[in-house]
């Protein structure tokens, strides 16, 4: 039989659970525009011929003074790649004659070889279209501006994002008839921000004396999730 001064000390030990606090949590969206300082330019040298070796050596001459004027006018070896090279062979489709399959026959083969470039300094972006073209860049020619280094307007971007959360959570605060207490926890949740295209971002290549290009500017957006302590 359990001893009267037992069950005072069990009784004793018992903790009450602590009230949860009371919290309210919302999300906040900031963002910054900068001008772009790069651009990105993507294309390729498509060569057609009876043979694969002819279609070959087609390919490499013309993409080989393609990227030798990119050097010249100024381009690092760090910012060209070679991307999306292929040989395919052509065929020659048949009709079938009197209900018989014909199987195509390979009159000639393709070599594409695709070439990513950044450019650093935008003032040269319409001469290295213009140039590049002329030389027998013939497929491809978008164009994506962005920035090398955005840090600052990250930055930027993540103080708008953590002031949007205070306003929403003081609006709904007020709304409840209670105050905001401190942050209990805030965190990002996106990836590295990347620009939002915006109207002229873009361009296609023209063969023509002069590629008109518009820049226009990069957004970059953060969001952010933010909880606070209620104050009754």
């Amino acid at each position: 039989m359990v001893s009267r001064l037992a069950r005072s000390i069990a009784i004793g030990s018992v903790t009450l659970a602590k009230p949860r606090e009371a919290t309210i949590t919302v999300s906040g969206e900031g963002n910054a525009s900068t001008a772009p300082d790069m651009a990105v330019l993507s294309f390729s040298v498509l060569k057609q011929a009876p043979t694969a070796d002819e279609a070959l050596s087609e390919n490499n001459k013309a993409m080989t003074e393609v990227q030798a004027a990119l050097k010249k006018a100024g381009i690092a070896d760090r910012d060209l790649q070679t991307s999306n090279f292929s040989v395919q062979p052509v065929y020659k489709q048949f009709e079938p004659k009197d209900g018989v399959y014909i199987p195509p026959e390979i009159t000639g083969y393709q070599v594409t070889n695709g070439l990513t470039v950044r450019v650093r300094d935008l003032t040269k972006l319409g001469g290295i279209l213009d140039t590049s073209v002329k030389l027998g860049i013939n497929q491809g020619g978008d164009i994506t501006f962005t920035n090398d280094n955005p840090e600052a307007v990250f930055t930027d971007a993540r103080k708008k994002a953590v002031e949007n959360a205070v306003a929403k959570a003081k609006t709904l605060a007020e709304a409840a008839g209670v105050n905001v207490g401190r942050v209990l926890e805030i965190s990002e949740n996106s990836p590295r921000p990347l620009p939002v295209p915006a109207p002229m971002m873009r361009a296609t290549m023209q063969k023509e004396d002069s590629v008109p290009i518009a820049a226009g500017e990069n957004t970059y957006v953060i969001n952010v999730n933010v909880t606070f302590a209620i104050e009754q």
